[in-house]
């Protein structure tokens, strides 16, 4: 947490460490996570055993620039979520652990989530 003076950026992450203490990723449920810039959002599926990144996608990954770009930021976390969903099916991942990573459950963490959701990831 050094070097954040942004009072809710670091409150941000007082409720990310409390979260993560008791949530865990493993083979038979990795656990999804999301992160949030101003710009872009990034989505990886972790298994937390070894410490390894098994799928990810963001608006800055080559699947998401060849669809058509959706029109604002709420649009652009659907399709990183469908694309997330659609990885993970892809290498046998049908269960994970969503971790919002201390964001509140609103806005654009819904919207990947829900999209995840719907392309057929369970959580």
């Amino acid at each position: 947490m050094a070097g954040k003076t942004n009072p809710r950026e670091m409150a941000r992450l007082k409720r990310k460490k409390r979260i993560r203490k008791n949530m865990q990723g493993n083979a038979e449920r990795p656990r999804l996570t999301v992160f949030r810039s101003d710009k872009h959002i990034y989505a990886q599926i972790i298994n937390d055993d070894l410490g390894t990144t098994l799928v990810a996608a963001s608006t800055l990954s080559p699947e998401y620039k060849e669809k058509e770009a959706p029109k604002g930021k709420l649009g652009a976390a659907k399709l990183v979520g469908e694309i997330i969903a659609r990885k993970a099916q892809d290498k046998g991942i049908t269960k994970v652990v969503f971790d919002r990573n201390g964001y509140i459950y609103h806005g654009r963490v819904t919207a990947l989530a829900d999209a995840a959701r719907q392309a057929g990831l369970d959580f």
